[in-house]
C-alpha cells in the first residue's frame, strides 16, 4: 500500500468535510449537493471511485426520508401488472377498447384497472407479445 493508513483515514476525513453526505451528520442540503456532484460525475467521469460510495450514501439517506418511505410503502401495495397496463394504455393513447385481442371486451380492461380482476397468465403473454416487452414487467 503506497499511502499509509494514516493519509487514508485524514483523506476520508478531508473528503467528508468537502462532501458532507460522506459523512455522518448529513442535511437535506448536503443531499441534494451529492446528487449534483453524481449527476456531473455520471456526464464527465462515469468509472469515478465516488459515483459508487456516493449513490450508497444517497441511497442510505433516501431511506430514512418520510416522503421517500411513504413512497415506498405506497408502491408495495400498487398492483405492478395494472400499472403496466395504465402506463401502455397512456404511452400509446389507447382506449379500453384496444386490448380485446389481448385482455377482452372493455368491461374487463375496466374491471382489471379497477382492481376488481387480475391480468391472467394468458394476459400477460399477449401484452408482452404486442408491445416487445418481458413478461416480466407485469408482475
Amino acid at each position: 500500500m503506497t499511502a499509509t493508513m494514516n493519509e487514508v483515514i485524514n483523506a476520508a476525513g478531508a473528503l467528508a468535510k468537502i462532501a458532507p453526505l460522506l459523512g455522518d451528520n448529513v442535511s437535506e442540503h448536503d443531499y441534494h449537493d451529492a446528487l449534483a456532484l453524481v449527476e456531473h460525475l455520471l456526464e464527465t467521469d462515469e468509472n469515478n471511485v465516488l459515483v459508487d460510495i456516493l449513490c450508497q450514501k444517497i441511497t442510505a439517506y433516501e431511506s430514512t426520508m418520510p416522503k421517500v418511505i411513504a413512497m415506498n410503502e405506497r408502491l408495495a401495495t400498487v398492483d405492478s401488472g395494472t400499472s403496466m397496463l395504465r402506463l401502455l394504455i397512456d404511452q400509446h393513447s389507447l382506449t379500453l377498447s384496444d386490448f380485446e385481442n389481448e385482455i377482452g371486451k372493455k368491461a374487463m380492461v375496466s374491471l382489471i384497472l379497477n382492481g376488481k380482476r387480475q391480468l391472467s397468465l394468458d394476459h400477460i403473454h399477449k401484452l408482452a407479445a404486442r408491445f416487445n416487452i418481458s413478461p416480466a414487467l407485469f408482475v
